[in-house]
């Protein structure tokens, strides 16, 4: 699990909303580990549960608490929310998994009993939700002209779940990963779910005695491939995992695992800010963006002192004499910060872009939008649109 905490389940009157059969069913395959912890099943089917008790218990796992319990709690924790019940509704009705009381469901009596049908679907739409967190990726392009993957299925993804169990296992990771895909046009997105190291925290027992707990925390990696581009774009938590699913999906989507290669895949550059920054930053062209600033622009020079200056303001080019930005041609532009208003937004987003390869969104789903901006001004090294 990625946290000991079980918001769901650790409150009595949320506890209390949930239908007390789809509880029972939820427990009874752990009755034995209930007894020992001293919580026992209502006697009839429609009685209610000793909620104090069940939350006491699930407010201090132990290590002798079952896997499988914990992964449903934590699960159905997760997706007992109106927004997850949606999501859950729906793929259910796509299955054709029948849903009990439909009218009268909570959202944690539709996370459990999906759950209970089909585990593989709450799954799936919890990895779903970590596309939207904030990422940065880094990108590689291959140099081949074939760069169609053709259908992936569940069979090629096993073979890449095997590939990076092994590395993962090496590494003192577990054999945990699951690979969650989803075309989208012309990109296929990818979500794999894999383990952490061991991590150990501190706990008390009923009776007092300090014990400790041991689980494996969960991480999230998101990959992005474009076949119209050939690019492969990572985001996960060290460059050896960047370099490990950059090296296998070639292997086994392409048959090659320097398909896309580590050297010479820069992808970004900050010249146009260099060349005309009022310019740059001209987005009336591009549908979804209402406008763009500089926020924050980082220049490195490349002496024995290793100086880097840093410009920042909540428009830095309009804090400029003349609105333009004057930079020595000396200094190599590392970084910069834009802040920029999506038409279907709310509030404005940062992105971030370093010369190279790596692009920073607050939300996955705006890299397309931005790739249009940053192709038509120059920021993209031999991108086609």
């Amino acid at each position: 699990m990625s946290q000991l905490s079980l918001k769901l389940f650790t409150d009595v009157s949320i506890l209390r909303s949930i239908a007390p059969t789809f509880l029972r069913q939820l427990l009874t395959p752990f009755l034995a580990f209930l007894h020992t912890r001293g919580v026992t099943m209502p006697a009839t089917a429609g009685a209610e549960f000793d909620y104090q008790a069940l939350a006491k218990l699930f407010m201090t796992p132990m290590a002798d608490t079952p896997h499988e319990l914990s992964e449903a709690l934590y699960f159905i924790s997760e997706l007992a929310t109106d927004e997850g019940m949606a999501a859950l509704r729906a793929e259910a009705e796509k299955n054709g998994l029948q849903i009990t009381n439909l009218g009268d469901c909570s959202p944690a009596d539709m996370a459990i009993q999906v759950w209970l049908k089909d585990r593989h679907i709450v799954e799936r739409k919890h990895a779903e939700r970590y596309i939207l967190r904030p990422k940065s990726f880094v990108s590689f392009q291959t140099p081949s002209t074939s760069t169609s993957t053709g259908t992936i299925n569940r069979q090629t993804l096993k073979a890449i779940e095997q590939a990076l169990d092994n590395w993962f296992e090496q590494n003192g990771k577990g054999r945990t990963s699951q690979i969650f895909h989803y075309p989208k046009g012309a990109e296929t997105w990818f979500m794999i779910r894999h383990g952490h190291h061991y991590k150990r925290e501190g706990g008390i027992k009923d009776g007092g005695e300090s014990t400790s707990i041991f689980y494996r925390p969960e991480v999230f990696d998101v990959l992005i491939y474009n076949d119209t581009i050939g690019e492969l774009s990572i985001n996960a938590d060290s460059s050896n995992i960047t370099d490990l699913y950059r090296e296998q999906f070639g292997l086994h989507l392409f048959g090659d695992s320097g398909f896309f290669p580590k050297q010479g895949s820069n992808k970004y550059t900050l010249e146009p800010l260099r060349q005309d920054a009022q310019a740059a930053l001209v987005c009336s062209d591009i549908a979804g963006i209402q406008w763009i600033q500089l926020r924050e622009l980082h220049l490195a020079w490349d002496n024995t002192f290793g100086a880097v200056e840093i410009r920042r303001a909540s428009d830095l080019l309009a804090s400029c004499e003349q609105g333009k930005l004057s930079i020595s041609p000396k200094a190599r532009l590392v970084k910069a910060k834009f802040r920029i208003k999506f038409t279907n937004a709310k509030n404005p987003r940062m992105v971030a872009i370093r010369p190279s390869n790596i692009a920073s969104y607050i939300r996955t789903g705006d890299s397309g939008i931005c790739a249009r901006w940053l192709t038509r001004r120059g920021f993209m090294l031999n991108q086609p649109e």
